[in-house]
């Protein structure tokens, strides 16, 4: 805008203030007409779009106690007719040389271009804003949407959708754009911290999706081929060897997460379960296999190597 626009508009009347009012009904008036014009309000209001703008530019002289005293003297020359637009790169004529008295001199244009534009802060975008929100382990595998209602600093509330990729992390923050606080250069962004809620039985380590699968004495004695489930609904068939040790982990590829153009694994940890009670012939069975392995010392090493 040029220098003469500035002076010569009424910024006080473009927000219905009178010309005593105070910071606080400055402010005031300001949040009420930004709430009711706004462009998130009012898109493809191109009317209401040019008010919001300014009235924002108003706000930004009135509002600060410097640029609102330097911008009453100058309307209050401007309404005298104290000074005009400069001719032919001459002074305008100026009447008593209050002008001068008040600005030292100089070229009105030029000044009001220091005060109000050369000398003024580039437009801000809005304020970045942050929330939470809490998504379960199985929607941060697989990604979802987020439908959140947002109070903004005006009090009023807004629905926001966003868009939670699949295979993101605790912890993980996600930004929408234009979401954020109203800004002369435009609303800033919304940054979603998210909370993933732990999973009954599955977990994850990196882009692998984790599960410990519970297995009987005989069967990791014996070996079998057991059932598991997976986060897709679908059962996977792993197999167990004879003799497969407590804590064995076994590596179903390409059934963990998706994340972009990568796919991790499932990885199945074998939970030998022994049993409390054995009586019977179970128990009968037991000794006779107890008597035929008692040739194995399965604790060789244990006291060597506690002298490491």
């Amino acid at each position: 805008m040029a220098a003469k626009d500035l002076y010569e508009k009424d910024f006080y009347k473009v927000l219905g203030v009178d010309k005593k009012a105070g910071a606080d009904e400055i402010k005031k008036k300001y949040r009420a007409l930004a709430r009711e014009l706004h462009p998130d309000k009012n898109k493809g209001d191109t009317v209401k779009e040019e008010k919001f703008k300014g009235i924002s530019e108003a706000y930004e002289i009135l509002s600060d106690a410097k640029k609102r005293a330097e911008y009453d003297e100058a309307r209050s020359l401007f309404e005298r007719g104290g000074f005009r637009a400069p001719m032919g790169g001459q002074h305008g004529g100026q009447q008593g040389g209050d002008f001068n008295d008040i600005f030292g001199g100089g070229n009105p244009q030029d000044i009001f271009a220091n005060l109000f534009g050369g000398g003024r802060r580039a437009p801000r975008k809005g304020q970045d804003l942050q929330t939470e929100a809490t998504i379960s382990f199985r929607e941060s595998v697989f990604g979802t949407n987020l439908d959140l209602r947002l109070s903004t600093e005006r009090g009023a509330t807004q629905n926001i959708t966003a868009r939670v990729p699949a295979g993101v992390n605790d912890g993980a923050k996600i930004r929408v754009k234009g979401k954020g606080a109203a800004g002369e250069a435009g609303p800033g962004d919304l940054f979603i911290l998210l909370h993933v809620k732990p999973h009954a039985i599955f977990a994850r380590k990196g882009e692998n999706l984790t599960l410990t699968l519970p297995v009987t004495f005989a069967e990791a004695a014996l070996g079998a081929d057991i059932k598991v489930p997976t986060m897709s609904g679908e059962d996977v068939t792993v197999r167990i060897a004879p003799g497969t040790s407590n804590g064995r982990t076994l590596r179903v590829k390409g059934r963990g997460i998706t994340k972009g153009s990568t796919t991790g694994d499932f990885l199945v940890t074998v939970e030998v379960q022994v049993p409390r009670r054995v009586d019977g012939k179970a128990l009968d069975a037991l000794k006779i296999f107890a008597h035929e392995t008692s040739h194995e010392d399965v604790r060789a090493d244990l006291v060597s190597k506690a002298k490491i």
